[in-house]
């Protein structure tokens, strides 16, 4: 069987000078696999665009846009999926990292076993080292995905030869979890390798206003998803369990 069909890897970057460079070098670095890269910028105000441009310079297969105003990741994603080429598009945010051989293996996975959507496990990490290891269930389906979203974006992949391209909502937060439920509406389940081929990169320094974070989960639900108030609340109420249980790991 063939495996190497054309992947494009799907980056939004906004202000990412820190760590763009160790993100597309973990890409340039993946082992036998025809690939694009599609960054888009989302109107960064350092060195983010300078830094990509270099490394245009030294791989072809590397291709920026730029965004006229700032849209967030969900809009930068969507434009970088408009213009690419591969049958398999895959997602990378510009501070994450890829194991050499993800692309590789998640791509024989998929063609092995005709998946249209996976993921897999993934390696958090931050300026001191490796933390935990975030291992999702083997598959999920929509209904499991409403109550918590299991798949990191970094990790998954979709084979647009089984369902089209597909595009994220546009909305600030949460774009990623709206793409995968809107995925699985078209097919039953996605399907995890379990196995760590990504490294999450977790800003120790970032505070999270969880009430905030609560709120706008809150009106993914009724709002994007389009629950009812009955269903939006049942699920709400696990997905916030669900959130606490994980944040004690």
């Amino acid at each position: 069987m063939n495996y190497n069909y054309l992947t494009s890897i799907i980056i939004p970057s906004f202000n990412s000078e820190k760590f763009i460079s160790a993100t597309i070098h973990s890409i340039i670095s993946q082992s036998d696999i025809d690939f694009e890269v599609l960054i888009t910028d989302d109107c960064s105000t350092d060195n983010t665009v300078k830094i990509i441009k270099e490394y245009q310079k030294l791989d072809s297969r590397i291709k920026l846009f730029t965004l006229d105003k700032n849209s967030g990741a969900g809009a930068a994603r969507n434009n970088s999926i408009k213009y690419a080429n591969g049958r398999f598009i895959a997602f990378l945010d510009a501070d994450d990292i890829w194991l050499p051989t993800k692309l590789e293996k998640q791509i024989k996975f998929m063609l092995d076993n005709k998946y249209a959507l996976t993921y897999s496990a993934y390696q958090k990490f931050d300026l001191d080292g490796d933390l935990g290891v975030i291992n999702p269930p083997l598959e999920v389906s929509y209904n499991q995905l409403l109550y918590s979203n299991v798949i990191g974006c970094l990790t998954a992949i979709y084979d647009t030869e089984h369902i089209g391209k597909q595009y994220m909502p546009l909305i600030r937060k949460r774009q990623d979890m709206g793409l995968w439920l809107s995925i699985l509406k078209i097919i039953p389940k996605a399907y995890c390798l379990n196995e760590v081929l990504a490294k999450y990169r977790v800003d120790s320094g970032m505070t999270r206003n969880k009430w905030a974070v609560l709120k706008y989960q809150w009106q993914f639900y009724r709002e994007v998803v389009g629950l009812n108030r009955f269903k939006a609340l049942n699920v709400f109420i696990i997905y916030a369990i669900k959130g606490y249980l994980k944040s004690l790991k």
